[in-house]
């Protein structure tokens, strides 16, 4: 066989033996995942260094050939990974997948088309286009293009706090002309660094930090807000923050609100902060990134007033939305301030094609290759319709609150924060138990049923007025899980907590992650 022939044959091309195993394969491999899913364990890696010791990467310089190289990942990886669908996989913002994200993956990965001009993708950049302007209505922003799908909440909230840099920079410093200052053109004014401001609450996402740190300001540009006891940013300091940095001559450029925290899933009263930006002409971000599922709510609906008045907010889909990662979007109000990254490379988006109205994606996005995951959103949202889809997030909703209730009647178990979206923080508490081993013992119950394959629970920590303690975490955001499996998971808690807690206070305990 020639090197051509072989070429072809490993290439995904129109070619009969490529397609053949193409098709072979692929049956393999969906097979594969069916066993899988039938596993009824959550997990059957082991502890990490169980793990570490199976794992090994040894290539050869003839290749051991498609059928064994897949054989292999199966093995190594596919019946090794964490099952996200499990009833018991609560740890994180990890969501089971649609039926329809999986397909819409086939055609992505089999088309690999680029959404960095619209000849590397002509039917995508259409649709993407289309379904950032129903996104646009459903928050409230109204019809538009002002959008773009991102790999997921940290590049949306780059793109919010960039955005919101330049343009307050653009509004506060001017040219020798009188023209605006333009940091893509110019840099950042030196005395910028200092001045300019980034609000967010203490429990708001960690990349307001990270990104500001990349953008070059540094973590001093960012100034956190204390919380109230419902983990929400508390108005009243951020009203008496904003004064106290006017009057220290600094400028807020902008405020990230956050709906829907990533531990307590608490939403920041948007339309209180809202006023307090408008006051000061601050940019209003919304990183909503987990709550903004809410905006195909058929019940909650609600507890996004006010959202349709940012700025910019990000969303994400592969949280509360069901969809495989990555898929995220970034929506911005004013199309206008998209001047503040706008770009334009002759061979990817020309201004001649522009003027013939090509879609031009990439000037939209901090991106130039980029999937097609939109295409992920569009096919679920036709196949199942917004109230079936609205459901789904509706039941993460429903099931926190008598999870919350079951706990408060449980006797071992403590609720630390009462819930507001889909997200239970929670600790066990033996009676009679040390206080300063309650910490350990929570992080090692979480650890050991992990090791066993029994269940992921988060482990975080609650930092309030009433508590500054290691916490567990439940994010009760699945469509499948019902208070019966939560509750049988609450048992295997308080039955692994009561066979470590005395070699724990012993001091002979061997942690799981060991």
């Amino acid at each position: 066989m020639s090197n051509i022939e072989q070429h072809r044959q490993a290439l995904f091309c129109n070619d009969s033996q490529s397609i053949a195993d193409y098709q072979k394969n692929m049956n393999t491999a969906v097979q594969a995942v069916s066993d899988w899913l039938q596993n009824d364990k959550m997990y059957t890696g082991g502890s990490i260094k169980q793990l570490r010791s199976a794992i090994s990467f040894a290539p050869s310089k003839q290749g051991l050939g498609l059928e064994a190289a897949l054989k292999r990942a199966v093995e190594l990886f596919l019946n090794k990974s964490l099952k996200v669908h499990h009833p018991h996989s609560l740890a994180h913002l990890h969501c089971p997948t649609m039926v329809t994200s999986q397909i819409a993956e086939v055609f992505i990965n089999a088309t690999n088309q680029s959404m960095d001009s619209w000849d590397q993708s002509p039917a995508g950049s259409l649709m993407e286009v289309q379904l950032i302007d129903w996104l646009r209505q459903k928050v409230g922003f109204g019809s538009g293009q002002a959008g773009v799908f991102t790999s997921g909440g940290t590049q949306s909230n780059l793109m919010g706090v960039l955005l919101a840099r330049d343009w307050c920079i653009a509004k506060h410093y001017k040219n020798a002309d009188g023209s605006e200052w333009s940091v893509q053109h110019d840099g950042i004014p030196s005395d910028a660094m200092q001045k300019i401001k980034v609000l967010c609450s203490e429990n708001a996402h960690f990349s307001v930090q990270k990104n500001m740190a990349m953008m070059g300001m540094g973590f001093q540009s960012v100034v956190t807000v204390p919380v109230n006891d419902n983990a929400q940013m508390d108005v009243d300091a951020l009203q008496k923050i904003m004064e106290q940095l006017k009057a220290d001559g600094k400028i807020v450029a902008c405020v990230v609100a956050t709906a829907g925290t990533t531990d307590a899933g608490a939403i920041d009263p948007i339309l209180e902060i809202r006023k307090i930006t408008d006051d000061y002409g601050a940019w209003l971000h919304i990183d909503a990134a987990w709550g903004g599922a809410l905006i195909l709510s058929n019940l909650y609906r609600d507890k996004l007033s006010g959202i349709e008045q940012a700025d910019s907010i990000t969303l994400d889909f592969h949280k509360h939305y069901f969809q495989s990662i990555s898929c995220g979007a970034f929506l911005l109000k004013n199309a206008a301030n998209y001047r503040f990254m706008h770009y334009e490379a002759e061979y990817l988006n020309s201004a001649y094609d522009e003027a013939h109205g090509v879609p031009n994606l990439v000037s939209k996005s901090l991106q130039t290759t980029r999937r097609f995951d939109a295409l992920k959103l569009w096919l679920t949202i036709e196949a199942l319709g917004e109230d079936l889809y609205g459901s789904m997030i509706d039941h993460g909703v429903d099931l926190t609150r008598q999870v919350a209730d079951y706990i408060k009647a449980t006797e071992g178990l403590e609720l630390l924060v009462e819930p507001q979206f889909a997200s239970v923080l929670f600790r066990v508490v033996p009676k009679d138990y040390p206080a300063q081993l309650i910490d350990s013992l929570n992080q090692n119950v979480a650890d050991e049923l992990f090791a066993k394959g029994e269940a992921n629970i988060g482990v975080t920590r609650v930092i309030d007025s009433k508590h500054n303690v290691q916490s567990l975490k439940m994010t009760t955001l699945s469509p499948i899980v019902t208070l019966e499996d939560v509750k049988g998971l609450l048992a295997q808690v308080l039955e692994q907590a009561d066979a470590i807690k005395a070699s724990i206070a012993a001091g002979t305990y061997t942690p799981a992650i060991d």
